[in-house]
């Protein structure tokens, strides 16, 4: 597991850093004193502890441009309670007040690593054209039904787009409740949607795809479990 910690109050990092060794879970912590030094790392992260006060870009900012990039857990840490419902906007796991509390933050933290470990899942293994595709489920933005075929659009610079022979409701199954059928030519991942209205979702690549109006309600049921879930925020 993967860890950064952005505060521009050293002090307030090494605390973090000496709190989650407490936890006596494997993993790998990155300190960074600034928004920008973030956003340069290539280091891709599980969760990440962000200061919402900072000199220069601020938490949520930095947030909002890591958000184009990762879907890692999000835990701000402020001085400032109010300062949190912002946090809202960037799909945050949770945050912690400082002074931070020995007790609150292991609560939070085995929470988040409960949340990452479950996350992990298996990759996708497709078979076409006579070679086999593993791929892995958090990579794939959405699948789109072509006839016979399926095409499997892919988080990629530039997007990759794979064709196979496959059946939607096959492919619905294997990929399980974090992908939604959201119209019968289209299964989304729920982990890339924007927005969305009663007649499409729009997901962060900036692509838009159809949502059937009858399953708009169960759509919305859906997607909101996905959050709870994945997000699961308590104040």
């Amino acid at each position: 597991m993967k860890i950064a910690i952005c505060d521009d109050e050293i002090e307030i990092g090494e605390q973090i850093k000496d709190l989650i060794r407490s936890q006596k879970t494997d993993c790998r912590i990155e300190l960074y004193s600034s928004g920008e030094e973030l956003l340069a790392s290539e280091v891709v992260f599980d969760i990440i502890f962000l200061d919402i006060q900072m000199e220069g870009m601020d938490g949520l900012s930095t947030a909002r441009q890591l958000r184009r990039k990762t879907d890692a857990l999000l835990i701000f840490i402020t001085g400032i309670r109010e300062a949190v419902f912002d946090a809202f906007d960037v799909s945050a796991f949770h945050y912690l007040l400082k002074p931070v509390d020995q007790e609150k933050f292991g609560e939070v933290f085995r929470r988040a690593a409960e949340v990452y470990r479950a996350g992990r899942q298996e990759p996708l293994v497709i078979r076409t054209g006579g070679r086999s595709l593993t791929l892995e489920r958090k990579d794939i933005l959405y699948l789109e039904s072509r006839g016979r075929k399926a095409e499997i659009h892919r988080k990629a610079d530039p997007a990759e787009i794979i064709e196979i022979y496959a059946n939607m409701d096959v492919l619905e199954e294997q990929l399980g409740e974090d992908f939604y059928r959201c119209h019968r030519g289209y299964l989304v991942n729920l982990a890339y949607i924007r927005d969305y209205d009663r007649e499409s979702i729009g997901l962060r690549n900036g692509e838009i795809i159809c949502l059937s109006r009858r399953k708009y309600d169960e759509f919305v049921k859906a997607y909101m479990h996905y959050l709870r879930r994945k997000r699961g925020w308590e104040g």
